[in-house]
């Protein structure tokens, strides 16, 4: 990919990205957690809305020839211990790889500590001293690129994703969303009230809906820009790269630091963005510690929750699908003995 590409494209998908994810609150640690602790579904439907429009849309380009899926190689091994690892570890550092990145842009010093220990952890186990781990734990390879519906099959797979897409869409309007739109619709209320755009575009934070289809087009905008997934890890580790040993940056660093911005201009106008340390020095720590797990997982699953979850799943990958329910499962394990242990 030219540079300036990468540069102009990246910032740009970046940013809109950082923007979306600050005005929607998005974290699937938020996400599984409240699941758990709170019985609050609104950030789950979120992600559940964005897989099916990430499916719709990869579809749709698949057809068109203009991107090129690419379900991961089945390492069930590696999708369990890493999956399981890194939800553990985004609880410790009190957010996902993405709800990290754009806290740290939110001023969040604590998250900054946790991105640190995120590189740190996957940097160990790309090719330091936890590589000899990472490549047993993927030693064990079931098909190439398995899908839900076998291998990958250029014409298929498409179709399939198609399918649940549309279909995943029409549920969640029938089931989520009708009995709101008809209590709209009786009271002759408008559907989309204009009379205040920005304040509701800039400045509120976004209903669930609105920020799963924002976060599925965007990302469905970041494979049609780069031909691959959007994904954050890989992002904080070429930085890394660029820091120390002077590589180029490349398009997933690019997108690390749009969404730094992107999510900080989002703060700013919303007068959200402060610079803020934990209370605790002990809270650091753990924060670090938890960012270390999500960088480890990340890299022995083949991906973090962004890449897995939001890359994978909407291929239909056997592996994807597997890490991102060892994610969530690996998330509750700690929240229930973090928060709840104790409580019972």
């Amino acid at each position: 990919m030219d540079f300036v590409y990468a540069l102009v494209a990246g910032l740009i998908i970046g940013a809109i990205f950082g923007f979306i994810l600050q005005r929607g609150r998005f974290c699937m640690n938020s996400a599984f957690r409240d699941i758990l602790l709170l019985k609050d579904y609104k950030l789950a439907k979120a992600v559940t809305v964005s897989l099916a429009v990430l499916m719709v849309g990869f579809a749709i380009f698949a057809f068109g020839g203009i991107i090129t899926l690419s379900p991961k190689p089945f390492k069930p091994i590696a999708a369990i211990v890493g999956g399981l690892v890194f939800g553990i570890g985004m609880v410790f550092a009190g957010g996902c790889a993405s709800g990290t990145t754009y806290r740290v842009g939110e001023g969040m010093m604590g998250s900054f500590v946790a991105a640190i220990g995120l590189t740190v952890g996957a940097l160990m186990t790309a090719g330091g001293v936890l590589s000899d781990v990472k490549v047993a734990l993927q030693s064990i390879t079931v098909g190439t690129k398995l899908t839900l519906f076998g291998e990958y099959d250029a014409l298929i797979t498409p179709i399939f994703m198609l399918i649940i897409g549309i279909v995943g869409l029409v549920l969640m309007f029938y089931f989520w969303g009708w009995s709101a739109l008809k209590r709209k619709l009786d009271a002759k209320e408008p559907l989309i009230k204009t009379d205040n755009f920005v304040e509701s575009a800039f400045k509120k934070g976004y209903p669930w809906w609105v920020t799963g289809i924002l976060i599925g087009l965007i990302l469905t905008a970041g494979f049609v820009a780069s031909n691959g997934v959007v994904g954050i890890t890989g992002g904080w580790m070429n930085i890394s790269n660029w820091l120390t040993s002077g590589s180029l940056l490349a398009w997933t660093g690019f997108i690390i630091f749009g969404i730094l911005i992107g999510a900080m201009v989002s703060a700013i106008i919303s007068k959200e963005f402060k610079f803020r340390l934990p209370k605790e020095g002990l809270t650091l720590l753990k924060q670090f510690f938890g960012g270390l797990l999500m960088g480890f997982g990340a890299v022995t699953a083949l991906g973090c929750n962004i890449t897995n979850i939001l890359g994978g799943v909407p291929q239909l990958s056997l592996h994807s699908i597997l890490a991102g329910a060892c994610i969530m499962f690996g998330s509750w394990i700690a929240a229930y003995f973090l928060f709840m242990w104790k409580k019972e």
